[in-house]
């Protein structure tokens, strides 16, 4: 099956860790003319020199004609139809706001960020809307792309399915265009918050199904963890002001689902080794990447406060992370709460 006929974009995407690198492959297999910013020079040398990210997907062939470059200034200023932003959310508003100098004035941006920005409980649309200003960065010149896509089965071609939320229908049908291949399927919703919310609110709940994991608790329980958490995921966004039907879709379920059983999460393997009793100070300096769920953890707990949405998943793995309680008893904490009728999502 050849892809579909498209025209020529070009492209700039900020961020080439994994996943950056990922969305960067899929646009340039389409034969767009994609520019990538990355923070380390090592990472764009080797793209440049060998095809190949060095220390993210490093024995990964990329598709040609990634223009890579560590020249933050240059990669903002490149002249470009889409900027794809890629860049962990604990760092989005200073890079961000580095770059928006160079940000010509008909922006259009798709955040690939899954995450909350701890300092203001922001989610990414709304950093880019702080930064670039109501017009440049409002909500219908900016979507969210997210869903479950582990970037190395992304590069490596296997079938993959992602959502795109935006306000601007125009907006999300141009990504979708953009992105879709034989092997990327994209849909559209009219719900950035949703799409946000569950993209970072999964990596919370995937260290907690890890920890169950490490612990050795079986099956059962991490049924429980991931369905019991998309409910608190849902309450979240609807206080938020999310549709609700976005958390059975792709951005909801389907992300949340591959992040706490997927052997590539790095958020479920934090919680692995948190349940088989590591430091999470050692555990963070040995991934060598971000794991987005710690940093939106501390988030999410402050939003349900502020929210007053329970959240007793988000809580016990705030306790875990941040206030020295054990997985062991986060776990007893959870079982010993009230009974409660399974459909009160209040």
């Amino acid at each position: 099956m050849n892809p579909p006929t498209r025209p020529m974009v070009r492209v700039t995407v900020m961020g080439a860790g994994s996943w950056g690198t990922a969305l960067a492959h899929v646009l340039a297999r389409n034969g767009h003319e994609v520019t990538l910013w990355c923070r380390e020079a090592e990472v764009a040398d080797g793209i440049r020199s060998r095809g190949r990210n060095p220390l993210f997907l490093h024995d990964v062939d990329l598709a040609g004609g990634i223009a890579a470059t560590a020249d933050l200034g240059a990669a903002a200023a490149a002249p470009r139809e889409l900027l794809v932003w890629a860049v962990p959310s604990e760092f989005t508003r200073r890079v961000l706001t580095e770059a928006a100098p160079h940000l010509g004035p008909d922006l259009a941006v798709v955040s690939a960020t899954k995450g909350i920005e701890v300092d203001t409980l922001r989610l990414m649309t709304g950093v880019f809307e702080d930064v670039l200003g109501p017009e440049a960065g409002g909500p219908t010149r900016v979507a969210a792309l997210s869903g479950p896509s582990f970037a190395r089965e992304v590069v490596a071609g296997m079938p993959t399915a992602v959502a795109v939320g935006s306000a601007s229908p125009e907006l999300a049908h141009r990504v979708q265009v953009l992105f879709a291949s034989e092997t990327f399927r994209v849909y559209t919703n009219a719900d950035p918050i949703g799409t946000q919310v569950g993209g970072a609110l999964k990596n919370v709940v995937a260290i907690a199904a890890g920890a169950v994991e490490g612990l050795g608790l079986g099956h059962n329980t991490r049924a429980v963890l991931i369905t019991r958490g998309l409910a608190e995921i849902r309450r979240l966004g609807l206080a938020m002001g999310a549709d609700p039907a976005t958390f059975a879709g792709l951005a909801g379920l389907g992300d949340l689902v591959l992040t706490c059983t997927g052997g590539l999460s790095r958020n479920r393997s934090v919680g692995v080794a948190l349940g088989e009793g590591r430091r999470l100070a050692d555990i963070l300096a040995a991934t060598g990447q971000v794991a987005e769920g710690v940093k939106t953890t501390a988030a999410a707990y402050r939003l349900a406060g502020e929210l007053h949405v329970d959240m007793p998943i988000v809580e016990q793995v705030h306790r875990t992370l941040f206030e020295g309680v054990t997985p062991k008893a986060a776990m007893e904490n959870l079982m010993s709460r009230p009974q409660k009728p399974e459909a009160d999502f209040s």
